[in-house]
């Protein structure tokens, strides 16, 4: 059900899938490149292996917080883009 009372509509819920398809690509994709970019140099030489430990561990960390806040944040800006009356404007001015 939407604000207005009413059921979507199929484009509505196809706009929906696509805007949950696109931020999880985006989110996968943004988290495995923080992983390569804080983990890879572990993985790519020979480092003392306190440094590794810390890289590796700070790169398990990063990137599934990366991930979910990449969703969440993409999720939001839709849901606050689709609400009528809206039609794509970013600010009430403009």
């Amino acid at each position: 059900m939407t604000g207005r009372g009413g059921r979507r509509t199929q484009a509505e819920r196809d706009a929906i899938t696509v805007e949950i398809g696109y931020a999880l690509c985006s989110a996968a994709f943004a988290a495995a490149v923080v992983f390569g970019a804080v983990a890879g140099p572990a993985l790519l030489f020979s480092l003392p292996d306190a440094l590794e430990t810390l890289l590796l561990g700070a790169g398990t960390v990063l990137a599934p917080v990366l991930f979910a806040v990449r969703t969440v944040g993409v999720l939001i800006r839709f849901g606050r883009s689709a609400r009528p009356g809206r039609s794509g404007r970013t600010e009430p001015d403009s």
